[in-house]
């Protein structure tokens, strides 16, 4: 007998990895400091894996849940399937893991996160040294070696303070890549392959956000520069431009950031993909003035119209037959024993997301 099961955790700070739960309720501490300063919304994920094939195991991002600029306070969900909160014992991301026994059966998954964000500007938290560490390593998906090392380095030469250095590669980045409309998905974060092409052809380096930010993250730790991406989602309209902001039906509108720590400043955001995004989408040239004071905006700054999910590249998937599209966790992922859900095609997958402004 098929029985529909809700879930709710509220203020998710606390969650931790589970086992499966056949009833999946439960209750986390409050996320701290208060949300009532900060804009909220509703973000709803409907999954419906009826054309997925044989797919019997569903993994969702869920976003960050407490953090100075945006928290997580409320989590609910309903579906037959069973039910399991992971969380990411390296970097702390978190993920909502629904399994169904009959891959046959119906499979459907409705999610609601109500998230506070509010406008970003530096962090003053500390970092230990293995934070540090973890934070400057290379990794397949983000070396930091070879022509990532050298690349940085030619760039930075001769310059000692560390925000300068960040300024440069940040500059870099943006004369030195351009956004491609043709590139599925928000790119894949080949920095290597990206500079190498550049080096062979000397050609601007086309991407989106997973590729031009995973670049600037690249370059950063190459020179010693904590850094990392954050993978998230577009909740609504810009007060910038039209181009950099979704509402209501944001299924396509997932946004890789970036933030670089800076010694006295905290995790310094920065977003050059954006900038490249303004120039294609708006026909605004680079070196135009208000394509350099956004440059100078991104540059320490976020617009609230954005969550973040996490940090995370290469992250095991619980009970996961076999690794997913990408080694970021940005989108939805669906897969069965032998099947793979193509998570850039959300009509086929049948996923949907909205946001919804809390305004009352």
């Amino acid at each position: 007998m098929n029985m529909r099961r809700r879930g709710f955790i509220q203020a998710g700070a606390g969650v931790a990895a589970a086992s499966l739960l056949p009833s999946a309720t439960a209750r986390a501490a409050a996320s701290p400091g208060p949300a009532t300063a900060m804009r909220q919304f509703d973000v709803t994920t409907t999954v419906d894996l009826a054309e997925a094939g044989a797919a019997n195991r569903l993994y969702l991002p869920l976003f960050l849940p407490a953090r100075a600029d945006q928290q997580r306070i409320g989590l609910r969900w309903e579906s037959d399937a069973r039910i399991r909160i992971h969380r990411d014992p390296q970097t702390g991301a978190q993920l909502l893991y629904a399994r169904w026994n009959d891959a046959q059966a119906p499979r459907k998954l409705t999610l609601v996160e109500r998230v506070a964000i509010r406008q970003r500007g530096q962090s003053e938290r500390r970092i230990s040294a293995s934070q540090r560490a973890f934070w400057t390593r290379s990794s397949p998906g983000l070396p930091t070696g070879g022509i990532v090392r050298d690349t940085a380095r030619r760039i930075t030469s001769g310059i000692a303070e560390p925000k300068a250095k960040l300024r440069a590669i940040y500059d870099w980045v943006i004369a030195n890549t351009w956004r491609d409309p043709a590139t599925k998905g928000c790119g894949t974060g080949d920095i290597a392959a990206m500079l190498s092409a550049n080096l062979q052809n000397g050609a601007p380096m086309g991407g989106k956000c997973a590729d031009i930010n995973s670049l600037m993250v690249g370059l950063c730790r190459a020179v010693g520069l904590p850094a990392r991406d954050i993978y998230g989602l577009r909740l609504a309209a810009s007060q910038r431009y039209k181009s950099l902001g979704r509402e209501g039906n944001v299924t396509g509108a997932q946004h890789c950031r970036a933030e670089v720590w800076l010694d006295g400043e905290g995790w310094f955001p920065v977003d050059p993909a954006d900038v490249r995004k303004v120039v294609l989408e708006e026909k605004l040239p680079v070196d135009s003035p208000p394509v350099i004071a956004l440059a100078n905006e991104l540059f320490g700054g976020w617009e609230a119209n954005w969550g973040g999910y996490n940090s995370a590249t290469g992250i095991a998937l619980p009970e996961a037959p076999r690794d997913p599209n990408f080694h970021f966790m940005m989108y939805p992922c669906a897969m069965g024993e032998t099947t793979l859900a193509n998570c850039l095609d959300a009509a086929n997958f049948r996923y949907r997301i909205e946001s919804t402004a809390i305004t009352a």
